[in-house]
Formats: structure tokens, sequence, C-alpha cells
């Protein structure tokens, strides 16, 4: 991991060590403390720093150009500020999706022209109800030139073109990631890559599309949402598997969403394992419950109903996850990926602006 961050031309020995201090940060849970800690123990070992710039000059630089805060009290802790959170989202984006054109802010057409807020490519000829302000003045007046000659010029209602415009889409997401504790086992790192995704996923929404909403919940034994901000010290817990109540959660959230564009994406490592039978929970690990399959199904099938599709990204391999995956998907007609962890970001981008490209 070391490798990745040092010895690349342009950046400072700041740059360098503030990327290994927010990788850290997100394996520590947010605690300043403890990333510091691991940060000391990988200069030790691997000479990060040097008599001319040390890990207290680092450390000073994070609270100059405020990266982190002391505690209020005065004890010695740090705590995290919104820019280094910002920072680590940005850093996730450049991770994962690598260096993408900038577009210009909310601009995404479809195939239908009409009045909308974004030029095309092409003009017309103005008719009743065009907005003044979309008029092509250099086109009209060239077409006025030409049918009035330059002694006889007047601008008329035939010489006007105008540019023709495209409605945008918008799309509302619900991004669903699993906590239960498999995402950890094994010694297979699962979460952190899903969370790289997540950031990545909001930080080129609010880039590219800042008329789109994002919500992200997690769910385990139950199922919450979490802001943004919060994603970057997101842990694993001992629960299994309740795609429902996530599912359920994620309908909520996008019920409130006026739009009528509206998705799931769906980052899982397994089977539902987990539903809530009135107060109490019914859990059963072991191979593809009938109840909590038929329960899990029902809820993809409504989603169906509803036209929300859920693309679903099984960051698993095993045969009998792939069955219960294939049910899943034919349940909703949705989309399925069996990605590895390097190219989770890759699919859940390339499907994003698929969707939308199907918008109208």
């Amino acid at each position: 991991m070391i490798s990745d961050y040092l010895g690349e031309e342009n950046k400072t020995s700041f740059q360098s060590l503030l990327e290994i201090f927010q990788e850290l940060m997100m394996q520590s849970g947010g605690d300043v403390a403890t990333a510091l800690s691991w940060l000391t123990q990988l200069d030790q070992m691997y000479h990060l720093t040097n008599d001319d710039y040390t890990l207290a000059d680092f450390i000073e630089e994070l609270k100059e150009k405020g990266f982190i805060d002391e505690n209020v009290h005065g004890t010695g802790n740090f705590r995290t500020t919104r820019k280094l959170n910002v920072s680590i989202r940005k850093k996730a984006f450049e991770d994962v999706f690598g260096e993408i054109k900038k577009t210009s802010s909310g601009r995404h057409n479809t195939r239908f022209t009409g009045k909308g807020s974004d030029y095309g490519n092409d003009l017309k000829k103005y008719e009743f109800g065009d907005r003044i302000e979309n008029i092509a003045i250099s086109e009209s007046l060239k077409n006025a030139y030409i049918n009035h000659g330059i002694d006889g010029f007047r601008l008329t209602q035939e010489d006007l073109e105008v540019h023709d415009t495209f409605y945008q889409s918008r799309m509302s997401t619900v991004l669903m990631i699993d906590i239960s504790h498999s995402m950890i086992l094994y010694g297979e790192d699962r979460i952190t890559p899903a969370k790289k995704v997540a950031m990545a996923l909001a930080e080129f929404i609010r880039t590219r599309f800042p008329k789109d909403s994002l919500d992200v919940l997690v769910f385990g034994d139950d199922a919450w949402e979490i802001k943004i901000e919060d994603l970057p010290y997101l842990e694993v817990g001992p629960y299994h598997t309740n795609t429902v109540a996530g599912l359920e959660l994620a309908l909520s959230l996008l019920n409130k969403r006026r739009n009528p564009n509206k998705q799931v994406f769906l980052i899982t490592d397994g089977k539902p394992t987990c539903i809530k039978r009135g107060k109490k929970y019914y859990k059963n690990p072991y191979g593809l419950d009938r109840m909590i399959m038929n329960r899990t199904l029902n809820l993809a099938t409504r989603f169906k109903r509803l036209e929300i599709p859920i693309t679903t990204f099984m960051i698993a391999s095993d045969p009998y996850l792939q069955e219960y995956v294939e049910m899943f998907t034919r349940a909703n007609n949705g989309k399925a990926f069996y990605s590895d962890l390097d190219n989770l970001g890759e699919f859940i981008l390339r499907d994003y602006k698929s969707r939308k490209d199907k918008r109208y």
C-alpha cells in the first residue's frame, strides 16, 4: 500500500502523507489518535519522514490547513473537520473513477426536445412560445441580411432562429451497503471498497449531476440511513443480512422523492439471512431459507411494479449465492454484476451513466 503513495512526482511530503492518513482514517473508523498512531508505526517501518519534514511537522500542518482540530477542552486529542471529510470523498472519487472529463453541472440531456434549459447542437425556426433568451443572435442577423439586404435591413419573426433545447432528466438513487459480519470475514476487507465506491458516487453526482439525489443506507439485522459525511468511518457489525429491511427503507426514502426516475444500487456479499417478524428476528445463515427468500423476492417484485430497478453488485462468487442473485434479479427485472472489489467502482459508474441515458 505504502509504495502507491510514495515517490510520485509533483507531490510534496505533506500531500503524500495526507493520502496515507486519509486511508488510515477510514480504517480506524474516524479515530484521529489511532490513525496517527498507525502512521507513526508506518513511519518507523518505511521512513516516511526525515529530519527536514518530521511527523510533528505533518501534524502541525494538518492543524494549520484545517484538516483536524484540537478538542475544545484542550486535552491534546484531535477531531475530524468538514475539510478532511470532503478531501476523503474527493480522494475516493479519484481512486475509484480516475480522471473523468468535467461537464457543466447538472447538464444531462434526454432525447426529447422542447422548452428545456440546456442548449442542443441544432437550431430551429422561432415558434410562438419559444424563449427570447434562446434566440441565436448571429444566425438570426445573418438571415435578416440574406432575406432583406443591407439597404432594407430589418429583423422579422421569419428571420429568427433559436437554439433547440433539451429537457434534463433527474435521477433519485438509493445506495444500499451490506454491513453484515461477512463483509470482513475470512480476512477479506470488503467494506472499505464499498465505502470508497459510495463516496465516489456521491462526489460524482454532486459535481456532475447536482440536481440528482443520492440517499445512502446500511443494513445488517436492521437498516438505517447514514449521512454522506459518515461514510468514511462506517464499520461492519456482528450482524446477519436483512435485505428486506434495507429494501423497505430504500422504498420509504424514494417515496419522499417527487422525481419519477428512481433506482437502487445494492452492494452485498451474500444472501439474505434475517427478517423481522413482529418485534422478533428470524435468522437462518444456512442455505437459502424459504421464508426469508419469499419475503425478499416478494419485495423485489413490488419494486418491479413500481418501475424502480435494482442493480445488485455481488462481491462474492459462490455458486449458490449466484443462484439467489439470479432469482432476485428476475423478480425485479433489474440487473446484476458479479464484481471483484477492484472493478466495483467502474461497474457502478457505468451503470449509473447508462441508466441516466435511458431516462426521458
